[in-house]
């Protein structure tokens, strides 16, 4: 009989430690995706793009458009109804970055663009190189060393939405992809 009791025991113990686990899994993921919302709020937005940047010609999504953001890097964006504030034909990145403020870094950022690099030129980064931003879309952005994480050329919109959780208008949001708006039906 004890060495049932001690077998029942050492069954608790280990599915107790076992649920402790989980549960320090669980809060690491609720403290990742508080840190990735406290950064999604604090987006600014201005309608200056980069003096050497693009306009698009003959995008999808034409300058005064409205259109529906699939996309989901800020909270509330996902579903709502955008304004296009202006197309561009440049290369976007996907970036980690440390903010200059301080703080955890921020992981797989959406969009910078070619022009928001510093001494980037007309060369293309590739995927883990260090960069110094020149965006600004986020508080201690500008300066910040980047790593590239991933690279596409397209057409990247600045658009004005209101937000579908707080109900705010979020004006000149930089970027969003052509891939990342969908035609309103």
């Amino acid at each position: 009989m004890y060495k049932k009791l001690g077998l029942i025991g050492l069954a608790a113990s280990i599915s107790l430690v076992g649920c402790s686990e989980k549960s320090d899994s669980k809060a690491r993921e609720e403290t990742t995706m508080q840190d990735e919302h406290q950064h999604k709020e604090e987006h600014s937005g201005t309608e200056k793009v980069p003096a050497d940047l693009q306009k698009a010609k003959h995008p999808h999504f034409k300058v005064g458009s409205e259109a529906i953001i699939i996309s989901d890097h800020m909270e509330g964006m996902k579903g709502a109804q955008a304004t296009v504030e202006g197309a561009y034909n440049t290369v976007a990145y996907v970036v980690s970055y440390k903010p200059t403020t301080g703080g955890k870094t921020v992981k797989n950022h959406k969009w910078v663009i070619q022009e928001e690099i510093k001494n980037a030129e007309n060369e293309t980064t590739e995927k883990g190189d260090k960069v110094i931003l020149k965006a600004n879309h986020m508080k201690g952005m500008k300066g910040a060393e980047a790593t590239i994480v991933s690279a596409k050329e397209t057409t990247v919109y600045m658009v004005s939405y209101t937000s579908k959780t707080s109900g705010e208008v979020l004006k000149n949001h930089k970027w969003v992809t052509e891939d990342e708006l969908e035609e309103i039906k």
